[in-house]
């Protein structure tokens, strides 16, 4: 009796040993169906407070390094507000691209309102049209995310667009897509998931649910990245905005010596102006 207690036990505890060390993965469940999202949709950002958040000690929970089967991009068809949904990118090297000869983007995602704002006596254009699979991944696959040799990247794909703060698009995003970019560089294999994060009807998204990893698990990250605007609030129902100066959003660290010299990198004919607004705009 005493042996078969002494078994029991150990399995009992070598059980309850995996179910802690284990990672939750919910790869049954699209993201925006998970505990995760509904969490992250009720969270809203504290003003001076880092505009991103680790999750789940930076590992995936809706996808696996298993996942990868064939070099695509499953993209969500729009909803009935028109809202662009998660895309899952399955990537190699041969995916990565350079924007030169990049085409002109007229889709406007749902919440678009880029009129200018004039904030300590600068003008700043609030939002982009943010990529959930950055455009310099998207090299090879058509709109639809299937192969296709010489497709020159999905620029103007509404089912790949949202409307994004400038800050997040073009400095806290960035730090995820270069670990993505890292990675393909290397020659790795990358599952990658974007999900726009919305509260109820809105049709501009509060943040971006943004996850990773590579085949080998050598790369993985699990963010959450807040859609905000240094002195700006926005009104996320309809992405109208208002200036107010105590919309303090600090910048990652190292960014300008960093991430801003990467930036240039991808984007070597990339001009704001041009992809992102329009010539003329009046201040509100």
């Amino acid at each position: 009796m005493k042996i078969k207690k002494r078994i029991i036990t150990s399995v009992l505890v070598t059980t309850i040993a995996l179910v802690i060390l284990t990672p939750t993965i919910n790869a049954s469940l699209e993201p925006n169906q998970t505990g995760t999202y509904t969490e992250l949709a009720n969270e809203n950002y504290q003003p001076g407070s880092q505009a991103y958040d680790i999750l789940n000690s930076d590992d995936p929970e809706t996808i696996s390094a298993s996942d990868y089967h064939d070099n695509k991009i499953d993209y969500s068809n729009l909803d009935n507000l028109n809202r662009a949904g998660t895309a899952t990118a399955y990537l190699t090297k041969n995916n990565l691209g350079k924007s030169s000869g990049r085409a002109s983007q007229i889709f406007k995602p749902t919440g678009w309102n880029n009129q200018a704002k004039k904030i300590n006596g600068e003008r700043v254009f609030p939002v982009n049209r943010g990529h959930l699979i950055a455009y310099t991944c998207t090299f090879n696959l058509n709109s639809d995310g299937n192969y296709k040799k010489g497709a020159k990247g999905s620029i103007d794909n509404p089912k790949n667009l949202i409307t994004q703060s400038a800050f997040s698009n073009q400095k806290i995003m960035q730090i995820t897509e270069e670990k993505v970019r890292d990675a393909l560089e290397e020659n790795k294999k990358v599952v990658y998931q974007v999900t726009p994060v919305y509260q109820g009807l809105d049709l501009m998204a509060k943040g971006v649910w943004v996850e990773a990893t590579s085949t080998d698990g050598t790369m993985h990250f699990n963010r959450y990245l807040y859609n905000v605007q240094p002195g700006v609030v926005f009104d996320y129902e309809t992405g109208r905005s208002t200036v107010d100066t105590s919309m303090t959003v600090p910048s990652p660290a190292n960014y300008s010596k960093y991430h801003a010299k990467k930036y240039k990198k991808w984007h070597t004919t990339y001009s704001h102006k041009r992809y992102h607004v329009k010539k003329h705009f009046k201040f509100n």
